[in-house]
């Protein structure tokens, strides 16, 4: 009879590509795991994974079966939680960009810890390459970063989909959300996220495609920092409008929609494949996602009513 230790064997060696750190994932020996495995496919009668060396390739019955186990492990925890959760509350831990820390993490953590009183909440803030990493080693409940093609072990839903906005020092009189296009502003200093930073390769695509003139690239994977250099200097940002909803009434930053054509980026929730969310990590991954949507709603009313005072100013007077 297949066990679940085997099915949890299984599927860590299919995610880990490697016995060894399989091991280390599910606290056991490696001989241990090669053994799961061995009875494992000695119990189906066929070849879930082909060892050459120290690397793992999966058989086609291999990624069908991962399917499959995927899926039991999912319903398990979720049967588990069903019966042991009688109201939501718990432990969660969660990653965030700078992007949602700034300005959507505050009133979502008033909204989360008054709806579900009692529950601890951990919030570790870093950039996607870490957190998809942490999320693969099980060390968070689920994360947002910008959407990518997807790893293996690691499932994902579109949690915001937001307009980029050219920030810059506010300088005179206010430009907020009048918008802006690249091509027709004079060479561009410009802070960019580092090369390993999926929005760096969708910022510099757009350049490239609009054929934006940057003279000088900065490369700080700092948020805070970046903002401070930004409203002390004449270089400029491109950041989700999500993170500066705060800002448009304030007296440093003009921020400007990114315009003909406009420049959206999108965001996805990631957890573990082999997880099922807990009630209270649903709750939270909810209010961020109603809290993004919040912004994304006074982004089209301001934006509107820019507009409007835009085309009411450029109307011709008639002569009496």
């Amino acid at each position: 009879m297949i066990s679940l230790r085997q099915i949890r064997s299984f599927v860590a060696v299919y995610e880990e590509g490697s016995f060894t750190a399989a091991a280390k994932r599910e606290g056991a020996t490696q001989s241990g795991i090669s053994q799961h495995l061995k009875q494992l496919e000695t119990e189906l009668g066929t070849a879930l994974l082909i060892r050459e060396g120290r690397d793992v390739e999966s058989t086609l019955a291999g990624k069908l079966y991962y399917r499959e186990c995927v899926e039991i492990l999912k319903k398990l925890e979720a049967a588990q939680q069903s019966v042991a959760v009688h109201h939501i509350r718990g432990a969660i831990r969660v990653g965030l960009m700078p992007t949602f820390t700034r300005s959507v993490l505050a009133p979502a953590l008033d909204k989360f810890l008054a709806a579900a009183p009692g529950s601890e909440i951990s919030v570790t803030e870093a950039y996607s390459g870490v957190l998809t990493e942490m999320i693969l080693k099980g060390e968070l409940d689920f994360a947002i970063v910008p959407a990518f093609e997807g790893t293996t072990g690691i499932a994902h839903r579109l949690l915001a989909r937001d307009r980029e906005m050219l920030v810059s020092a506010k300088r005179g009189k206010t430009r907020n959300l009048e918008p802006v296009k690249l091509s027709e502003l004079g060479p561009l200093k410009v802070v960019l996220p580092g090369l390993q930073n999926t929005r760096r390769r969708n910022i510099e695509t757009y350049f490239s495609v609009n054929r934006v003139n940057v003279a000088q690239r900065l490369e700080l994977d700092a948020m805070m920092g970046t903002l401070q250099f930004v409203a002390a200097s004449d270089w400029v940002a491109i950041l989700p409008f999500v993170m500066m909803v705060s800002d448009l009434d304030g007296d440093q930053f003009d921020v400007r929609p990114l315009e003909d054509p406009p420049f959206y980026s999108e965001f996805v929730l990631i957890e573990p494949a082999r997880k099922a969310m807990s009630p209270a990590a649903a709750l939270f991954a909810d209010i961020l996602k109603r809290e993004a949507e919040k912004s994304h709603l006074l982004f089209q009313e301001r934006a509107n009513l820019q507009k409007s005072s835009r085309h009411q100013t450029k109307r011709p007077t008639r002569r009496r």
